[in-house]
């Protein structure tokens, strides 16, 4: 799963004001949040690993263009010391995505 996870870049960021009202951009979207991942075949698309170190966890697959706002988390960190980024995803409400989850079969599900 590790090569799935988009490792962290250094950026040189620069702050500017722009006029922006949260309740307004808030009623047209919903936030996920997970580490982001590279999709395996399609650029335009992105993964976002619910809880990347989980053993049932779940993985959502958006479109880029659909991404309102990225904000960024504090990592998280498992009991090797291993962290990982976290991000708040504001995905456009009426986009299509994916959502799917992993399962170890042992049994049929009724």
């Amino acid at each position: 799963m590790s090569y799935f996870i988009i490792e962290p870049q250094r950026t040189n960021l620069v702050k500017y004001q722009i006029s922006f009202n949260i309740n307004e951009f808030k009623d047209g979207h919903v936030a996920f949040s997970g580490a982001l991942g590279k999709h395996p075949h399609d650029a335009n698309k992105i993964v976002l690993i619910a809880d990347p170190f989980a053993n049932n966890t779940r993985y959502y697959e958006f479109n880029r263009t659909d991404i309102g706002l990225i904000e960024k988390l504090p990592n998280i960190i498992n009991s090797n010391g291993e962290d990982v980024a976290i991000v708040l995803l504001w995905i456009k409400k009426g986009c299509i995505a994916i959502s799917s989850s992993v399962f170890l079969v042992e049994s049929q599900v009724n």
